[in-house]
This record gives structure tokens, C-alpha cells and sequence, in this order.
């Protein structure tokens, strides 16, 4: 029963909505900022990008309301079950009277203390040259295999294996399970890069070892490292640094697809190439086969339009070479009309030349012993002048008009005095005889 208020005690009568307000003031003033932690549950995003769930821990639970400018700014999108902390204003929410928690800022439990640790290794890895890109190599158009390294078990290995079949069935896939969560897992995945780097520096001569076949393995052109998506804890395995000291080791070009595309570890900026997650990564090595076979396809039919313009040329070059050689019975009659002109002509000179011959017999005939006896007269008359002119030339003509030819003892022509000496013996040469004489006497005119 409602009790009548005692005289002199006037209680104040308060509208809902004013006390509401007030109880929000009070929480303002005694709290606000406030940081819970608790676990995700009942998670939903309206249309409009404001998110609403509950926030519960064994003991209670709170409403919370976090609108779309905090949500953008979200790095990872929130799961039912997930531990988490956030930061906002208490409040009631006067519509249903209800208490609320108005979020602000919201990020998974333990990830500030890891998330330092995280920056901290990223900018001594960094320092030291691990990301540079100059180190980064490009990926191969078409690999001969790929290696692949996770858990047998995770989803990201199916992923990956139906995307690579369904787009490169052809290409030979070497499958190196590790570890990838838990204390054991970077020991695991460095064990297994190093037997796909081993792989890879032999060109695909090294042997499957567990094969009872010992079939060869098949040469490494590319490494996939991937993981499904989880909490930075989760994911903690690809921060490690002995992880990401041996990605850098590969011998060839690793690709990185860890967890989903807000997901950042240090294999990812270790690695050629991230991928965003672990299917993407698949398809970056995978250039599917329907784009080989059109290219092959475009080339073939380039090859037949080149080959076709080649066929139709030569064509054109055969038909103008039978234009100009035209009908073979017409150049046959060509050519006869020809050796019968050229035999007219031969009979027409054999004709010519036979009556020159004629003309030139008879003439020889008619003049010959004339002109035979006319050429010996003019030859002997030739013959006596110049026996003539020999006389008239001869020494003995010279003597005859009364000189003489000296010679000394070697018998040389004696010209002037000083060719001898008195005393010395000379041979004259007279007309009609000769004589021995003896120099008395030399005088020069």
C-alpha cells in the first residue's frame, strides 16, 4: 500500500525520464571513462554500421552500443566468444531504462601488452633490413610446383588446395605440414621451410624419402605460408623472430597468407609478396589455365593469319609469274616464227656470201698471173737499189779511195793518237793488202 508522506517530509516526485538522466549523471561523474573486460556475445551490425552486443563475464553482463564512427575504425571484426576489453561512457538508455555501455574503442584481451611487443620487433627486424624491398622478388608467371606449409588440419589447407585445382591442376604441389599455433610452432615451420628450401636449391632432384617408390619430387618455384584467421594470440606463431629470420632465407620467392585482410604479422612483411588471406595467396601463384589456354589459343591464331597472308602472297606472285609466262602453246609458236625468220635470214647470207665468192674467183682468175709478175718486177727493182745503197756503205769502198784501218795489238779500232804509245805495234789495213807497222812519233792536230 502506497503510504501518505509524514508531515514535514515532502519527498520529491520524480519523472521517468528525469531520473534516468540523473542516474546517468551519477554514472558520468562516478565512472566515466571506464575500460571493462569481458567476453563477445550476441554481436549484430545493423544497416546503419552500429554494432551492438552483450559483454559478460561469470559473474554479470552489460548492454553495450558502439556506433558506426568507432566501428569503422576497427581492425578486426568481433566474434561471438571472444574475450575483449573496451573503453566508453556509462549511460542508461532512457527508451527502455536499460544500463548501457556506450563503446568507444574496443580490442581483444592481451593485445596491448602483445601488440607492443609486436611494434617493437617489427622496427629492429626493420632496422636490420628483413622488409627492405629491394630483397622482394617477383613471382614466377608459371612454377614448375609449388611448396605449400601448414596444418593438415586447418581449413586454410583445403582453401588453398581446391583454389590451386581448380586453377592450376597441373601444376605439382609439395605439401610440408607444421605447426602453426601453440609454443612447439615456430620450430615446426622453420623445420618445414627448411626441407622446401632443400627442395628448392636441388631443382626437384632430391627424393621422397617417405615414398616407398622413391619418386622424385617435383622442382620448387614458389613456397605458400598459410593460416586461417584467429586473435592476435592465435596468430602469435608468425611474430616469432625465428620464424621470420627464416622466411628471409628462402631461395625463392614465399608467399604469406596468414589470417584475414586486417590480420599484419611479421612473416607478412618478411615474405616476397602478403597475401590477405590464405585463398588470395593461392591465387597470386596460380595464373589460372583457362588464361594460359586463350593466350595459347590468341597465338595460334595469329600464327595461322601470319601463314595465311604468306599462302595468299605467294598465290599472287604465282599467278602474276604465269601471266607473264602466259600459254606454253603460244610461246612454242612464238619460238617457231622466230627460227623461221632466223633461217630465212641464214639462207639469205649463205645466198649473199655464195655469189661474193663466185665474183671473187672470177677476178682471180682473170688477174692473177698479171698481178704475180708485176710484184716480182717491182720486188727485184726494191732488191737492186738497196744492194746499191749496202755498196756504196761497204769499207772496202772507204779503203779504196785511199784510206786505211788501224788496229792495235788487241786488234780495236786505233781513232786517235793517244790511243797508242811510240814504240808500239799497229796493223794497217790498205785496199789491196796490209801492213805491220811500228809508232815512232804521236802528234794532235
Amino acid at each position: 500500500m502506497f503510504e501518505p508522506p509524514q508531515a514535514g517530509l515532502a519527498p520529491r516526485i520524480w519523472e521517468v525520464g528525469a531520473l534516468c538522466r540523473a542516474i546517468s549523471d551519477a554514472l558520468q561523474a562516478r565512472f566515466n571513462p571506464v575500460t571493462v573486460r569481458g567476453e563477445i556475445t550476441g554481436f549484430s551490425r545493423a544497416s546503419s554500421g552500429h554494432c551492438y552486443f552483450t559483454l559478460k563475464d561469470a559473474q554479470g553482463q552489460i548492454r553495450c552500443a558502439m556506433f558506426r564512427r568507432a566501428a569503422e575504425q576497427l581492425d578486426f571484426m568481433p566474434r561471438d566468444g571472444e574475450l575483449v576489453e573496451v573503453r566508453g561512457r556509462l549511460g542508461v538508455y532512457e527508451a527502455r531504462g536499460d544500463l548501457q555501455l556506450v563503446v568507444e574503442g574496443l580490442r581483444r584481451a592481451g593485445q596491448g601488452a602483445l601488440f607492443e611487443q609486436f611494434l617493437l620487433l617489427k622496427a629492429r627486424l626493420e632496422a636490420e633490413g628483413l622488409f627492405d624491398g629491394a630483397r622482394k622478388r617477383a613471382l614466377a608467371a608459371m612454377p614448375r610446383g609449388i611448396g605449400l606449409v601448414t596444418s593438415p588440419g586447418a581449413a586454410a589447407l583445403h582453401d588453398v588446395v581446391t583454389a590451386l585445382r581448380r586453377r592450376v591442376p597441373h601444376i605439382p604441389v609439395v605439401l610440408v605440414p607444421a605447426l602453426v599455433q601453440g609454443a612447439q610452432a615456430p620450430a615446426s615451420i622453420c623445420d618445414a621451410l627448411s626441407k622446401l628450401y632443400l627442395l628448392a636449391q636441388d631443382g626437384g632432384g632430391l627424393e621422397a624419402k617417405s615414398s616407398s617408390s622413391a619418386e622424385a619430387l617435383p622442382p620448387i618455384d614458389v613456397i605458400l605460408l598459410v593460416r586461417g584467421g584467429g586473435s592476435i594470440e592465435d596468430l602469435w606463431t608468425f611474430n616469432d623472430e625465428r620464424v621470420a629470420r627464416t622466411i628471409v632465407q628462402s631461395p625463392v620467392p614465399l608467399v604469406s597468407g596468414v589470417g584475414h585482410e586486417t590480420d599484419f604479422t611479421i612473416a607478412d612483411f618478411c615474405a616476397d609478396l602478403r597475401a590477405p588471406t590464405p585463398t588470395a595467396a593461392a591465387e597470386l601463384v596460380s595464373e589460372p589455365r583457362s588464361v594460359w589456354l586463350g593466350a595459347l589459343d590468341l597465338r595460334a591464331g595469329q600464327l595461322q593469319d601470319a601463314l595465311q597472308r604468306q599462302i595468299d602472297l605467294r598465290h599472287q606472285r604465282l599467278d602474276q609469274a604465269g601471266q607473264r609466262l602466259g600459254r606454253p602453246s603460244g610461246l612454242v609458236a612464238q619460238q617457231r616464227l622466230r627460227l623461221a625468220a632466223l633461217a630465212q635470214r641464214m639462207r639469205h647470207g649463205l645466198l649473199l656470201k655464195s655469189q661474193q665468192y663466185a665474183q671473187t674467183q672470177q677476178g682471180l682468175q682473170a688477174g692473177f698471173p698479171q698481178c704475180v709478175q708485176r710484184g716480182l718486177t717491182q720486188r727485184a727493182e726494191r732488191l737492186e737499189r738497196a744492194a746499191l745503197r749496202l755498196d756504196l756503205l761497204s769499207p772496202q769502198r772507204v779503203l779504196e779511195r785511199g784510206y786505211a784501218l788501224l788496229t792495235d795489238s788487241e786488234d780495236r779500232p786505233v781513232m786517235r793518237p793517244s790511243q797508242v804509245r811510240p814504240g808500239e805495234a799497229v796493223h794497217a789495213r790498205l785496199a789491196e793488202g796490209e801492213l805491220d807497222l811500228t809508232v815512232a812519233q804521236r802528234r794532235l792536230l
